[in-house]
């Protein structure tokens, strides 16, 4: 696999651990089926990609990028599906850890 599969890839993981994260805030807690069911689906999803892409990225690396994919975009999500508030540590924090992805793949 070459290295810019592997990085798309740990995109796409990112991305559905977005969704993972998201859907795990619709299944409340495991009780609503069709969520739940949804939420274990993207979870083997982006664990094996994820598991891809290791075999060619260095693992600090990936995992750095994957959480920071993860936390960036459900922190945005949050906002949007479920009104969480915005405020500008909140922002800050956000852009430094896209700054750190954008470094961590400049590296």
């Amino acid at each position: 696999m070459s290295p810019s599969l592997a990085w798309m890839m740990l995109v796409i993981a990112g991305a559905l651990d977005v969704g993972w994260a998201i859907s795990m805030k619709y299944a409340e807690g495991y009780t609503r089926i069709g969520w739940s069911i949804v939420s274990l689906v993207l979870l083997a999803a982006f664990v094996f990609l994820l598991g891809r892409a290791l075999r060619v990225l260095e693992v600090g690396v990936a995992y750095s990028v994957w959480t920071g994919i993860g936390a960036a975009g459900t922190f945005v999500m949050g906002i949007v599906l479920f009104g969480e508030t915005l405020s500008a540590m909140k922002l800050a924090g956000i852009v430094l850890v896209l700054m750190g992805i954008v470094a961590l793949k400049l590296a």
